[in-house]
């Protein structure tokens, strides 16, 4: 049964993962799992590259006008990798681990994990992605 969005920000969220499966097909990747999740933890996309898996997490994030959204940003500004705390990285590393055996994915398989920031502009319906690879569990 597909997962049901009801709130303003898991809608955002959804909107945001669907931008994020997009980018990654348009990158050369599969798409093998969306929102696998456990009662410990979800991944939001697990995609699949030249023989090595990607678990990637999804932050959406609302913004009036692309053109505004600069490629670093200052340390007052916000940014929405910064929500990758120790907890949640710690509850991904745990369902990462649940799906390897789940799926019984050979150990000796490669594997990584990306954030995909999606920015969106709602209103022109327009979207950027920020790629954050390779991050240390």
């Amino acid at each position: 049964m597909p997962k049901v969005f009801t709130s303003e920000k898991q809608k955002i969220g959804e909107l945001g993962e669907n931008m994020a499966e997009k980018f990654l097909v348009k990158h050369g990747f599969s798409v093998l799992d969306r929102n696998y999740t456990k009662k410990w933890g979800e991944i939001d996309i697990v995609a699949e590259k030249a023989n090595k898996l990607y678990f990637i997490e999804v932050k959406s994030v609302t913004r009036l006008n692309l053109v505004n959204v600069p490629r670093e940003t200052s340390e007052d500004e916000y940014r929405a990798e910064d929500n990758m705390h120790p907890w949640k990285i710690k509850r991904l590393s745990r369902t990462i681990q649940t799906y390897l055996i789940s799926k019984k994915v050979d150990e000796e398989k490669e594997w990584q994990v990306d954030l995909l920031v999606v920015f969106l502009d709602l209103k022109n319906k327009k979207a950027r992605v920020k790629v954050v690879k390779d991050i240390i569990l």
